[in-house]
């Protein structure tokens, strides 16, 4: 017997098992954190999030510890820079949409609009509690927060990957109902 069962997805490989345990699920109300893991989850589309999870240090890196008032103001040069990285998911179009989602973010906060209100405004501040028996890939929501972030103008924002996000910084519970961490998050 297993001495902490867990989801089955981070089963089999040590980086996804500690992202699991120490972070997946758990409510995330940092902005700069949300709008971090938003960005990322753009880039793991049609990717395995294990990808990203062993590049994350390196996206860290390259775009300045996501701090969205530098990347921001990245330009051309910036873009060039980042596609040639071999340590990152070199997609131009991901790219763009991250730096894209920094001046959305930085617009957002200019305007006195705090990024993890808004996150959170679509559940009134509340944690959903999925059923933690069925897995799904979008929900009603994930599409309600999916169109009003294209609407401000964020990218790789569709509802599957919005529903992602949510699992990952705890708008929503998904742990399984046999997971050790389905109570404790």
């Amino acid at each position: 017997m297993k001495e902490h069962p867990r989801c089955a997805w981070a089963e089999g490989d040590a980086l996804m098992a500690s992202y699991h345990d120490q972070e997946w699920g758990v409510p995330q109300h940092d902005s700069r954190m949300l709008w971090e893991m938003l960005m990322l989850e753009g880039f793991q589309a049609g990717l395995a999030w294990i990808i990203v999870l062993r590049k994350r240090e390196a996206f860290r890196r390259a775009f300045a510890g996501f701090d969205p008032a530098i990347v921001a103001s990245f330009g051309e040069k910036d873009v060039v820079r980042l596609m040639a990285n071999p340590d990152i998911i070199r997609a131009q179009a991901k790219i763009r949409a991250t730096i894209a989602g920094a001046r959305i973010y930085c617009d957002m906060a200019a305007g006195g609009e705090s990024f993890a209100d808004f996150c959170w405004s679509f559940t009134d501040g509340k944690r959903i509690q999925g059923s933690g028996r069925e897995w799904i890939a979008n929900s009603p929501l994930s599409e309600k927060i999916s169109k009003e972030m294209k609407h401000r103008g964020f990218k790789f924002v569709g509802p599957t990957i919005v529903y992602a996000w949510m699992q990952a910084v705890g708008i929503v519970n998904d742990h399984a109902t046999d997971c050790f961490r389905r109570s404790e998050v």
